[in-house]
């Protein structure tokens, strides 16, 4: 494999692993549970506005849920970390910081996605960062396309197939299987989900009226500590009760102080745009989405099976290959 395409390799996994990070903070699909909590938890001098900005997030959250799909034009903004370490999300080659792009279209219920990502500093810098990678998701399997140059180094194929749920059950743990298929449902950028975790917010408030595009809209904020953060994840549902602790301790401990969203409702009651925000000690994560085309059908095929070729497939005939070249050593030897 050549160098330029083995790069694009690693900077299609980073990506997903960053949207995944970044994504897995979304809260769970439990509207009204959340509605309840945040209620209990309320300042009872903001109750009058924070009452009725909940009645609004929560027909917004009703409405996008309906919905099932939407046109999607995301960006990224990473800060730089020191050291050229793992970034602020903690992953690992992204110190350099930088921006990503996504635009296409997702669905939910079930979970698909046919988008383009772009981007710099981000993703690793260097050839070929900001030429454009498309993912495409559907049945519960990711496709990344690889460039015109992977065909010439891998067999004829384009496509790398990465089947999260597969890999889950490959490794016969259940905890790492809910995990895995728990962050490829966040990778979609399901609205309706996003929206969920903000009525988690206690601090749920009214900010005023505004154009988004030429539209207007109505912006409704909501922040969250990492403690309420964590407990509005349903994805961390498989952690033990000292896991869901420590983890709560380590996001601490890493400097993230909060994590805020803002939304814009159209006229229409949908978001037509959405802010997504975490505070650490190297910068602010931010994350912005414009939405449009909500509930046109997601029509999301993948690839032809002649033009993929399986990422778990491809690591298993690299680790007998391996394996293989360990044994004649030891013969020689």
């Amino acid at each position: 494999m050549r160098v330029s395409v083995g790069r694009r390799l690693g900077v299609s996994v980073t990506a997903v692993a960053v949207l995944a990070a970044v994504a897995g903070c979304q809260g769970g699909d439990g509207a009204d549970k959340g509605g309840k909590k945040a209620a209990a938890d309320a300042p009872a001098a903001a109750e009058p506005q924070w009452s009725s900005a909940l009645q609004v997030i929560q027909a917004a959250y009703e409405k996008t849920a309906a919905a099932k799909s939407a046109r999607v034009r995301l960006t990224m903004t990473m800060p730089e970390s020191p050291a050229g370490g793992a970034g602020a999300a903690g992953v690992a080659g992204l110190g350099a910081g930088g921006t990503m792009e996504m635009s296409g279209v997702v669905g939910w219920d079930p979970g698909t996605m046919d988008i383009t990502m772009t981007g710099d500093g981000l993703l690793g810098g260097g050839e070929g960062s900001s030429a454009g990678s498309r993912l495409v998701m559907v049945d519960d399997v990711m496709y990344m396309d690889m460039g015109d140059e992977a065909p010439a180094d891998l067999g004829g194929k384009r496509w790398l197939k990465l089947d999260f749920k597969a890999l889950g059950e490959k490794t016969g743990d259940a905890a790492l299987r809910k995990q895995l298929t728990g962050s490829l449902e966040s990778m979609n950028q399901d609205p309706a989900k996003q929206l969920a975790m903000l009525l988690d917010s206690p601090h749920l408030k009214h900010v005023g009226p505004e154009k988004v595009g030429g539209v207007q809209t109505q912006h409704y904020k909501g922040t969250l500590t990492v403690d309420e953060m964590v407990a509005a994840n349903k994805s961390l549902a498989v952690l033990s009760e000292k896991e869901r602790a420590d983890l709560v301790a380590s996001m601490k401990e890493s400097g993230l102080t909060a994590y805020d969203t803002d939304v814009w409702v159209d006229a229409d009651g949908y978001p037509a745009k959405m802010d997504i925000g975490m505070v650490t000690p190297e910068g602010r994560i931010e994350v912005t989405a414009t939405y449009s085309d909500y509930g046109a059908k997601a029509a999301v095929q993948a690839p032809p099976a002649g033009e993929t070729f399986d990422f778990m497939e491809m690591m298993e005939k690299l680790s007998e290959a391996m394996e293989d070249g360990a044994d004649a050593d030891s013969s020689a030897a």
